[in-house]
């Protein structure tokens, strides 16, 4: 594959900034990144002038469920690539597919088409225009509390079994990366040991949890919280519940939608405030109302009306959302919170905790090449995924 050298008018990479910048693309790789007078571009490499454009990371979502009409539970080919191609446009560049609480059914053939769909990928290799890689799944229920269910359906939430689950394993076929759960359930404790053995990461969520129950879970091995403020106990000063453990324990990361309208911006202050930039990653909960007009779609088995971008189900209730990751970025910095702050939240963060740091999230040699070039508004002007973008196809 050909050498492709993008000069741009600054690269974060997250970790730094280099103003003049020049990023070297060999294949699906990063070669090298530096100022001009650092890196030798070959006389063959075909140079790209993006010097009106910062280059940063791809951006990584843990948490999303659907994108330009379709849904991840709708187990096709088609279904994923249109999500995929839908939301690289927007600088999304990975994802974990992400699956909603529905009949063990429903759930291993969604689980199934994932796999396939990243087996097939890893066989064949790039295609031709960008799209963002699926990393894995993201089992969002069935073993989550009726009481803070959200929107997901309640005949198909489920008790802690671990029987259950290692059939769902057993159709992701390895792709599984994150199981959402919570935590005060019956046999939670035993699923929690159960998916941290076979190498999930375990996220408190939709749950009614006490402070006490949250912190035993965090004891086991918890370490990430899934949408956090949405579908949890409440914080109240006397029993800080869920919240109060996720706030105050450095070990957890927390998710959080920054869309303005999921979480209030004053909560936004606060949980940066507690836990600091790298404990924060910005998901989007994207549904198949993410890059649609205002309507009626799908979210796993059950309808949602979108009304001036907002998502709904039938009893008005909050049902995923149709955010993207750039608003998100644009969202945050809305707030007075610097670039060099967010811009982690949305790469190395997720990539460290999927344990992809030195692959995704990042502008180094060795890494995939995955970036996105923003201009001064922070509005993405385009995209390169594992090597294939802007004008060289």
């Amino acid at each position: 594959m050909a050498l492709h050298a993008i000069l741009s008018r600054r690269a974060l990479t997250p970790q730094r900034e280099i103003a003049d910048a020049v990023v070297l693309i060999d294949g699906e790789k990063i070669a090298a990144v530096g100022r001009p007078d650092e890196i030798a571009v070959p006389a063959s490499a075909r140079r790209h002038d993006e010097r009106d454009f910062s280059v940063v990371p791809g951006f990584i979502d843990v948490h999303i469920h659907g994108a330009a009409g379709h849904d991840v539970m709708e187990s096709s080919p088609e279904a994923l690539a249109a999500i995929t191609e839908s939301v690289a446009a927007r600088g999304t560049t990975s994802l974990v597919a992400t699956t909603v609480t529905a009949s063990e059914e429903a759930t291993a053939n969604a689980a199934g088409a994932v796999a396939g769909w990243m087996q097939r990928a890893a066989r064949e290799g790039v295609g031709r225009a960008p799209s963002a890689e699926i990393l894995g799944l993201h089992f969002e229920g069935p073993f989550i509390s009726r009481a803070r269910r959200g929107v997901h359906p309640e005949e198909w939430i489920a008790a802690p079994s671990i029987s259950l689950f290692r059939r769902l394993l057993a159709a992701a076929n390895g792709a599984g990366r994150i199981v959402t759960l919570a935590p005060e359930l019956p046999g939670a404790a035993e699923l929690i040991a159960e998916a941290i053995r076979a190498g999930l990461i375990v996220s408190m969520g939709h749950t009614d949890a006490s402070y006490a129950e949250a912190m035993a879970a965090i004891s086991r091995g918890a370490r990430h919280a899934a949408h956090v403020f949405n579908a949890m106990r409440p914080f109240a000063h006397r029993e800080t519940g869920v919240l109060g453990a996720i706030l105050t324990s450095a070990s957890v990361t927390a998710e959080l939608i920054a869309d303005g309208v999921h979480v209030d911006d004053a909560a936004i202050r606060i949980l940066l405030a507690a836990k600091g930039p790298p404990g924060v990653i910005l998901v989007s909960d994207g549904t198949a109302a993410t890059g649609m007009p205002d309507g009626t779609y799908r979210l796993g088995t059950f309808e949602v009306s979108v009304s001036e971008g907002i998502a709904r189900n039938s009893d008005g209730r909050l049902a995923g959302s149709t955010l993207t990751l750039d608003r998100a970025l644009r969202h945050m910095i809305s707030l007075g919170i610097p670039l060099h702050e967010v811009l982690p939240m949305l790469t190395s963060n997720p990539a460290r905790l999927l344990g992809l740091e030195r692959r995704k999230g990042c502008l180094t040699a060795g890494a995939d090449a995955d970036l996105v070039l923003l201009d001064d508004q922070l509005h993405v002007s385009g995209v390169v995924t594992r090597g294939v973008g802007l004008d060289w196809q």
